[in-house]
């Protein structure tokens, strides 16, 4: 994507004023105090509620032994999740003007994203994409609806872009039909083809013109989406080791998993606000790539917790695979989330190559962990949280040498 300028900023309205109807009007990058609105996570929350459900599927695929179709099932429910999530973060970190009708239209978008979490085991079980296809409708045809408001309020490269989105969602919409029609091998396919055109929308639509997104609004909106990801985690993983303590009185052979299991989604937390990237967010190039690249964030995250939850199943006797597969379940989407996160965060940040390679050697170690038996979980975990007090131990190193000096000057 090219960078284009920076529109002028838009006057912030006086806080707390909220009409019935107003102009969608486009909101300046200069707002000070900018963060998520009540309705913002809201929406958040229960778009979680379809992410919990596609790691279910996931866990239920992984266990029964069809791991690659699992996968391959939960990347195509995943996307329209994420990718109907990312466009409303964005046009709301534009345009939000908070009055009754553009609460409405999230509503709606809400209500899709319900729908589309209702028909998430049919997708799976019987590759029956009707219901998920409505629900993403309903949420992809709300957010048409709101790009064709802001269009109605603007006038020059702004509305030609506000049009340029609308015509992009409604055309990729019909594109979507396919997963209906077409035979089950082409579906796959398909999904990749419509993916990478949903994708080209945004460069195609801002290329002349540049939303005026907020950088520190943008990070804060996806900083919270990872909280609750990894809340979801913990809640899912804590569930799942009840249930066989529960049933099994396995305390024992969960008790490792459980610690493991911690440590990890703790780690994943620290490192992932251990820097603000908001200053990184200069530029529709940077911002646009760093946002894409959270698609990988938020499904390994999320796959951490179905992993666990496969690593439980698998030591109680319900999950029909190996140790091996199992602690793969767990350790290769906790690589991938570290490898994500560096690539996103912590690279723009780090200085020499010490530093630059904690990340990418802990997941390598971690990967390694996979060959461990039923101690790989926790040994994963370990070498997560060893990382995390390497990275401090750099930085506070880094920090006290470039302190030193400008001390003794002063």
């Amino acid at each position: 994507m090219t960078s284009s300028p920076t529109p002028p900023p838009v006057p912030s309205r006086p806080p707390g004023t909220r009409g019935a109807l107003r102009r969608l009007r486009a909101r300046g990058r200069d707002e000070a105090h900018r963060s998520a609105s009540p309705l913002e996570l809201f929406f958040d929350l229960c778009f979680v509620v379809a992410v919990a459900q596609a790691g279910i599927e996931l866990v239920h695929s992984v266990a029964e032994g069809h791991a690659g179709q699992g996968i391959l099932d939960y990347a195509m429910v995943f996307f329209a999740l994420w990718w109907a999530w990312m466009n409303f973060t964005w046009f709301a970190s534009a345009y939000d003007n908070d009055d009754a009708l553009y609460r409405v239209v999230t509503l709606v978008q809400i209500a899709g994203v319900l729908v589309l979490a209702a028909g998430v085991s049919r997708a799976f079980e019987d590759h029956e994409y009707l219901v998920v296809w409505l629900g993403y409708a309903i949420m992809r045809v709300a957010m048409a609806a709101q790009w064709l408001r802001a269009a109605r309020a603007a006038e020059g490269p702004e509305r030609t872009t506000a049009l340029r989105y609308a015509g992009g969602v409604l055309a990729c919409q019909v594109g979507w039909l396919g997963l209906l029609f077409l035979p089950e091998g082409a579906r796959p396919w398909w999904f990749l083809v419509m993916a990478l055109l949903e994708m080209c929308v945004p460069p195609f639509a801002e290329r002349d013109y540049s939303t005026s997104w907020h950088p520190r609004h943008i990070a804060e909106r996806y900083g919270l989406f990872t909280i609750i990801v990894l809340g979801e985690t913990i809640a899912a993983a804590t569930i799942a080791v009840k249930s066989g303590i529960d049933e099994n009185d396995a305390l024992g052979e969960l008790l490792p998993i459980a610690a493991g299991g911690l440590l990890v989604i703790f780690a994943a937390w620290w490192i992932y606000f251990v820097v603000p990237i908001h200053g990184h967010l200069r530029t529709n190039r940077q911002a646009f790539l760093w946002g894409y690249g959270h698609y990988l964030v938020f499904a390994s995250a999320a796959a951490i917790g179905a992993g666990l939850e496969v690593a439980v199943e698998q030591t109680v006797g319900k999950a029909h695979i190996s140790t091996l597969a199992a602690s793969a379940a767990v350790t290769l989407p906790t690589a991938l989330y570290l490898l994500t996160v560096w690539a996103l965060h912590s690279r723009h940040f780090k200085r020499g190559i010490t530093q630059q390679l904690v990340l990418p050697t802990t997941a390598l170690l971690v990967i390694c962990c996979t060959f461990l038996g039923h101690w790989a979980v926790f040994a994963a975990g370990v070498v997560c949280a060893l990382s995390v007090a390497v990275g401090e131990i750099l930085a506070t190193r880094l920090t006290a040498r470039e302190s030193g000096p400008a001390t003794r000057a002063g």
